[in-house]
């Protein structure tokens, strides 16, 4: 992992963003590509922001990468590249609550604050026994508190770091207790309880929509928008959308876009419409097709439509339920 023993605060801040709700073995990748891609803060702060939504491209959560473009440019110009030095100054940047910015005051400037991330809460819940909800505020309030009670005092962030890799390597949800330096005390253990802690409080309701893509091609050129949309997907880009609440058939997919005009009679021919396609967010489920429509005439499109020709569409960022369509039609 080449975040460990980083003292940049610009490398602990981009991994910790990226890391968020992720592996580890998935977040290398996009780590490795946005240092090579933006050493520093500056580079990142001055780059096209759709090069940026690019190389985000897949992490998903993409109001973290909104607030990451958002918190560079105010780094390079505001404060003149330097990154605040404490956790109070460092919290106040946009996109960082309170576990990043105890992250980055541990790991870039050794303060002596405690991080609790999803694999510090199973360690401790384990080990304790404690069965306080961990997604309520008196849940997280109590491991804060226990956490910075064991924090080691000399070695603040050696300590933080050792607890964060024991919760990814051997305390998983799928824990290695064989060997571990703590079964003989560790409540979970003991107790036949390794997969009933940490305990969640709030259940996930999960919101299922229908997403009918319309691809236009005229002249070789394929219709795409942007989306500006207070929604999932911000500021990635798309084809012409028709949502529903239920599955639309072919019938129904073209008696929509007529409705819309962005069609007329003998302007147009079906070139293909495909299965069911569908992706699990943390949220939603979103299902849909994509039904391919070959033009001969573009008259009353909308007016922010981009004309992208198919070859050109790897340099846009696109949601995962586009792309997977993408590699199968074009790549």
């Amino acid at each position: 992992m080449p975040w460990k023993g980083e003292k940049d605060p610009y490398r602990v801040w981009l991994s910790e963003i990226i890391l968020q709700q992720r592996r580890v073995e998935q977040g290398l990748k996009y780590y490795e590509k946005f240092i090579a891609a933006f050493p520093d803060v500056h580079q990142l702060a001055n780059a096209p922001e759709r090069s940026v939504y690019k190389y985000w491209e897949g992490l998903g959560y993409y109001t973290r990468c909104k607030n990451l473009i958002v918190t560079a440019k105010n780094i390079s110009k505001n404060l003149k590249g330097k990154f605040p030095d404490n956790y109070d100054e460092i919290k106040k940047l946009k996109g960082i609550g309170p576990y990043t910015a105890a992250a980055i005051a541990s790991f870039a400037f050794n303060e002596h604050r405690a991080v609790v991330d999803g694999n510090v809460f199973r360690v401790l819940a384990r080990i304790f026994g404690r069965k306080e909800p961990i997604d309520s505020t008196e849940g997280k309030k109590a491991f804060d508190t226990l956490a910075r009670k064991l924090l080691d005092k000399k070695s603040p962030a050696l300590y933080n770091q050792a607890i964060m890799d024991f919760g990814a390597v051997v305390c998983k949800p799928v824990p290695i207790c064989e060997g571990c330096p703590f079964k003989q005390k560790c409540e979970a253990f003991l107790n036949d309880k390794i997969f009933s802690l940490p305990v969640k409080g709030k259940k996930v309701l999960i919101t299922k929509r229908w997403f009918n893509y319309v691809l236009l091609e005229y002249e070789e050129k394929l219709a795409v928008r942007q989306r500006q949309e207070k929604d999932i997907w911000h500021n990635l880009f798309e084809f012409l959308l028709v949502e529903s609440g239920k599955e639309f058939d072919k019938e129904e997919i073209i008696k929509e876009v007529k409705k819309k005009k962005w069609v007329y009679a003998n302007s147009y021919e079906i070139e293909y419409v495909s299965p069911v396609c569908k992706q699990q967010l943390s949220h939603q489920l979103i299902k849909g097709r994509f039904t391919k429509l070959k033009l001969y005439s573009k008259r009353g499109l909308p007016p922010d439509i981009l004309w992208i020709e198919k070859k050109e569409l790897r340099k846009y960022a696109f949601p995962m339920f586009i792309n997977q369509h993408l590699k199968k039609m074009y790549v």
